[in-house]
């Protein structure tokens, strides 16, 4: 998959009420629903956290401060560098919020809840797990994870990035 639409897949999976332009309630809503799905309240430290990070993300990626980013935008932010410098601690945030053991890895019921979250189908997030799960030990690493997203983001094969965003464009 060529770069330029494994990042417009990621957009339409961020534009979460499909209408263009990733907004900030857009951006926050994925962390809304990650601490809904963990039953965790606003002050449980990861939750903090894991909004700390998106603050800072946001604040970068809304470089104009209009509160929105259009596909144009995104498209010429997102990259290997901005994921290494901003999305990776943002989505590490996030994968930690759904980690709900800290043992610095996910089970296959922890990752389907943070990729639903994230907006992906649970179909896509099954499938995704066991491109991931290359051992079979019913685990994904934090590392792993972040890795397969980099690599879908710099348009280099991802078995996990190719099923969490085959049906982005359906949506």
């Amino acid at each position: 998959m060529n770069g330029i639409v494994a990042k417009q897949l990621v957009f339409a999976v961020l534009d979460t009420d499909g209408d263009g332009v990733i907004s900030r309630h857009d951006y926050f809503t994925r962390i809304d629903r990650l601490a809904v799905a963990t039953r965790r309240g606003e002050e449980d430290p990861m939750v903090v956290r894991a909004r700390a990070a998106g603050e800072r993300a946001w604040a970068v990626m809304d470089a104009d401060g209009d509160g929105r980013m259009t596909e144009d935008e995104y498209l010429a932010w997102v990259g290997v560098e901005a994921f290494d410098t901003i999305c990776s601690p943002a989505l590490g945030a996030l994968f930690d919020l759904a980690d709900t053991d800290g043992d610095g890895t996910v089970d296959r019921s922890e990752f389907v809840v943070l990729r639903t979250a994230l907006g992906n189908p649970a179909g896509n997030a099954e499938a995704a797990f066991d491109a991931l799960d290359t051992d079979g030990d019913g685990r994904v690493g934090r590392h792993d994870y972040l890795m397969s997203i980099r690599t879908h983001i710099a348009g280099e094969h991802s078995p996990a990035g190719a099923v969490l965003y085959a049906t982005a464009t359906a949506a």
